[in-house]
């Protein structure tokens, strides 16, 4: 995990957070990764992945992926 609180990267919250704004994630693409944090702790950790492996796991959650 990073933390990287930068006010530069254009973060989007998750279609799937609901109407009432609570338990939602939000993800930004700075390339070449793909950051993701808690929409709560904005200035807290945040995880990040390669675009590949966000790909896949969207993929993987929407079911038009690979399942195991």
């Amino acid at each position: 995990m990073m933390r990287d609180s930068s006010a530069e990267s254009p973060w989007f919250k998750s279609s799937y957070s609901g109407s009432n704004n609570n338990d939602c994630v939000e993800v930004a693409a700075v390339t070449p990764m793909v950051r993701v944090r808690d929409s709560k702790r904005r200035g807290g950790p945040q995880l990040a992945v390669g675009e590949a492996a966000w790909r896949g796991f969207v993929a993987y959650v929407t079911g038009e992926g690979a399942r195991p």
